[in-house]
């Protein structure tokens, strides 16, 4: 998916949620463990419930990897259930050397080799540009940037001054060098005004990928204020408090309802520049 298509997807939807398949299949409705596939059977839910209101869904892919030869089959009925109108995130956070990242790139992206097409990527920089450059090489696909996260162990690495500044605003300065505002996302967290707005000066015409909102904390208003750009410029994911707000055989009700709420708000902050 182009930028300009995922633009217009926003204005469409007059939304920008992105909702995290998380899927824990311990946490799932129990009636579903009756199908061959409960953890798609959910997704499945999930989506119809959903697909109106969003205009990305990221999958995290330790949820599906950890169940094994299964778990990639359900990723896979997963990714190719969501309509294609729809921004689709691999939540793998891969980077290693150049052709271990070749390698990477292929299966998340190469549909015709892998059978997995995702637009997007999360990458971890750590290892540099050779590492971060094969994700880049796939027309219309994105890499999306690991820059500043919202755990608690964050603080470790990305806050201390490196060079006189912070590690995170290096890594997203040096990685503007290596894509551009078409090919290139950052993750950020959201519970920090003043970060937000300084990162957004930083990169002005960058989508960010904000986590962290619900259940982590974070404030949906405040990011709009101090992250939202012309294009509106987010994706903010919402996992647990939508995908898990129902329990009973009617959840995917309470599952619009959840996600219904978080559209209605946007649309507020997206009126002043569409």
């Amino acid at each position: 998916m182009t930028r300009s298509e995922l633009i217009a997807q926003i204005r469409l939807k007059k939304s920008f949620l992105c909702i995290g398949l998380d899927t824990d299949i311990e946490k799932i409705p129990s009636h579903l463990i009756q199908y061959e596939d409960p953890v798609f059977e959910f997704n499945k839910d999930i989506i119809n419930a959903t697909k109106d209101l969003c205009v990305a869904y990221k999958i995290n892919t330790a949820f599906y990897e950890s169940r094994g030869v299964q778990g990639w089959e359900s990723m896979k009925r997963t990714l190719d259930y969501i309509p294609a109108d729809i921004f689709t995130i691999a939540d793998a956070k891969r980077g290693d050397i150049g052709n271990t990242s070749e390698m990477y790139a292929r299966a998340f992206f190469d549909k015709s080799r892998s059978g997995f097409g995702f637009d997007a990527l999360t990458v971890n920089p750590y290892m540099g540009h050779d590492s971060v450059s094969p994700f880049l090489q796939y027309q219309n696909n994105w890499v999306i940037v690991l820059a500043l996260t919202s755990n608690k162990g964050s603080a470790d690495f990305q806050n201390p001054l490196e060079n006189g500044q912070p590690l995170f605003e290096t890594v997203i300065k040096k990685s503007q060098q290596w894509g551009n505002a078409g090919n290139m996302m950052f993750v950020v967290v959201s519970t920090n005004p003043m970060l937000i707005s300084k990162i957004r000066r930083l990169v002005p015409d960058h989508f960010l990928l904000i986590p962290g909102i619900g259940a982590q904390g974070g404030d949906l208003k405040m990011v709009a204020e101090n992250g939202m750009n012309k294009d509106c410029g987010l994706l903010i994911n919402i996992s647990r408090n939508i995908i898990y707000a129902g329990k009973g055989e009617k959840f995917e009700k309470e599952v619009r309802a959840a996600a219904m709420e978080y559209r209605e708000e946007m649309k507020k902050y997206l009126h002043s520049i569409f």
